[in-house]
């Protein structure tokens, strides 16, 4: 019960940041909009290093077939990712998709490899039963219920500015993370079969997050030189995320 519990609190985190559209006026600044892009990319960044990267680089029979597995999998994720979004920017194309339906789009496709690290983190701990694994992927789930809530916001916030009402805004902000406890279930129950995978799949949800992070997050929080605001965003993003892990972990 407490993992599935555990697998609710990132989508609870975009709730929480949807939910901002009950209390705010307008729409979110664009120097909001970069600092909040790069402490999700922080986030992101440090979960895949400290709560993926390093506890698959520590099984394996030696550090070269650990080395071997955490790069084919890092590899397949990022490619995954590639390929996802080719697929999604035709569709957007032919379809003709408004902006903000873009937006929710995307956001939901990326909130893909967060559930999925979720997921392989908490079958790590199902198959080691310590609580040292249990804490570590609580702290992954922890941090990305933080980075998720600003992109709650950035979907409602744009929705209600467009004429939407805020329980509309509020609705469609909050269900474009119900995405991550569903792919964390899918990935649990997927891992449960394949678990001697694991650090495969560990570096394969590190490569899809840090693939998103470089490709939009970051971008995202550079818009518009001039300040360094979002830059500070990803320190603080990351430290953030490495502290929940150690203090956790």
């Amino acid at each position: 019960m407490k993992v599935i519990i555990s697998f609710l609190i990132p989508f609870i985190g975009t709730a929480l940041g949807a939910a901002a559209v009950f209390f705010m006026k307008s729409t979110l600044s664009l120097k909001t909009e970069k600092l909040l892009s790069g402490v999700a990319a922080g986030v992101m960044c440090a979960a895949s290093v400290w709560s993926l990267i390093i506890p698959a680089l520590e099984t394996g029979k030696n550090k070269y077939h650990s080395l071997f597995i955490c790069v084919s999998g890092f590899v397949a994720g990022v490619l995954l990712l590639i390929i996802t979004q080719k697929i999604v920017g035709s569709l957007e194309k032919a379809q003709n998709l408004s902006k903000n339906f873009s937006l929710i789009f995307a956001v939901t496709l990326h909130n893909i490899p967060e559930g999925l690290a979720v997921g392989v983190c908490f079958a790590k701990f199902l198959s080691e039963r310590s609580q040292a694994s249990f804490a570590a992927a609580l702290a992954l789930s922890t941090g990305i219920a933080i980075q998720n809530f600003p992109e709650g916001a950035i979907i409602s916030m744009p929705l209600k500015s467009e004429g939407k009402s805020k329980l509309h805004a509020f609705i469609a902000g909050a269900l474009s993370g119900i995405v991550e406890p569903l792919a964390a279930l899918l990935t649990l129950a997927v891992t449960a079969a394949v678990i001697k995978q694991l650090p495969f799949l560990l570096c394969f949800a590190a490569g899809a997050m840090i693939f998103v992070s470089v490709d939009e997050l970051i971008p995202d929080s550079k818009q518009k030189e001039g300040t360094n605001i979002g830059a500070i965003g990803f320190i603080t993003g990351f430290l953030l995320m490495m502290a929940l892990d150690v203090a956790f972990g």
